[in-house]
């Protein structure tokens, strides 16, 4: 186990990518940049670290930024819920714990949106606490450097993977050890077409041995996925829209989007026409409705998909909660709407 550890460590110091959270153990920057890297790529992640870094110097003035404020930096993102546990953290951090991060794993797992990968990253890091991190990098290193075909999404492999990473590393420089194997997973053992040639631990990976790298980690079938029917009404009328905020749990809560009906099959402009739910929206019989898109918009959520339709309606009588089209980009919304309504306005 130790030439695992050390041929990482070595590979590390010399194959490592310039990030600018690698520089710091500030425990609010690594914080941020972990919540920030989760379910995202590095270099998609490093303009949202950089931007949130620079507007939220500190985690007093990300806890003080109103939670529109922070949405709206995270637009584009995706898994909007990290963003708003991220600004709930910050505010428990300044008010409960007088604004002193917590210093170990068993304080920083209790942060809300903070599970124990992130809570081992910080710790470790930080504080150089031995805790393992096992994330999806981790989890393919290890299944195929070791052989482990115990799936990687199970509650099984859940605790199998973790025990093996904790036995793995050491209190010399844990945090170190962390990005190593993070980082070896990222760039050296990746998961379609390893340069196994040229990867540091060839002689000894039980995977490229018994011709098992593309077998390995093995993950149990995906949840199935569901289909959604999404139809807004998008209002333009004397250069005037109408947005409202989604209150309900699930996706996208408290951003802002177009008045929406949820249908469960696609609708045609006869079948809409008739809903009742339009005349909730907009009390005029004489509204005109246009299609805008003629293809239907498949946008690809983790479990789901939204089948979605945005239909144009113009009317005489404006909403008295309408708003200007030039106010649209100040209010966070979802990507799917942000996509929209760059078409939209494009086509003006």
């Amino acid at each position: 186990m130790m030439h695992f550890y050390n041929t990482l460590v070595y590979w590390y110091l010399q194959n490592k990518r310039d990030l600018p959270w690698r520089k710091t153990k500030n425990p609010y920057l690594i914080w941020l940049s972990e919540i920030i890297l989760q379910q995202t790529r590095v270099d998609q992640g490093l303009d949202y670290y950089l931007k949130f870094s620079e507007t939220f110097p500190t985690v007093s003035h990300l806890a003080n930024a109103k939670e529109s404020d922070v949405l709206k930096l995270w637009q584009g993102l995706g898994y909007y819920s990290r963003a708003r546990n991220l600004h709930f953290s910050a505010n428990y951090i300044i008010n409960e714990l007088n604004g002193e991060f917590p210093k170990s794993y068993n304080d920083l797992i209790k942060l809300k949106g903070v599970g124990d990968y992130t809570a081992s990253a910080i710790a470790s890091i930080c504080y150089d606490e031995p805790t393992a991190v096992v994330d999806g990098n981790v989890y393919r290193v290890l299944s195929r450097y070791f052989g482990i075909h115990t799936a990687i999404n199970s509650t099984k492999g859940i605790k199998e993977f973790k025990k093996l990473a904790q036995q793995l590393i050491t209190n010399e420089d844990p945090g170190r050890y962390n990005q190593a194997i993070m980082e070896f997973g990222a760039k050296q053992c990746k998961p379609q077409n390893p340069n196994c040639d040229q990867c540091p631990l060839n002689d000894s990976c039980v995977a490229l041995q018994k011709k098992l790298v593309n077998n390995l980690p093995v993950k149990e079938k995906k949840i199935k996925i569901k289909l959604r029917y999404f139809n807004y009404l998008v209002l333009d009328s004397n250069n005037h829209t109408l947005v409202r905020q989604r209150s309900t749990k699930g996706i996208w809560q408290n951003l802002y989007e177009f008045p929406l009906i949820e249908s469960e099959n696609e609708l045609a402009i006869e079948e809409l026409r008739i809903l009742p739910a339009l005349s909730q929206h907009f009390d005029d019989e004489n509204i005109s409705i246009q299609l805008f898109n003629t293809k239907i918009i498949v946008h690809k959520l983790s479990h789901q998909h939204l089948l979605t339709k945005f239909w144009i309606i113009s009317t005489e009588k404006l909403p008295t909660d309408a708003i200007s089209w030039n106010d649209v980009d100040t209010y966070p919304v979802p990507i799917l709407i942000q996509n929209f309504v760059e078409k939209f306005k494009n086509n003006q």
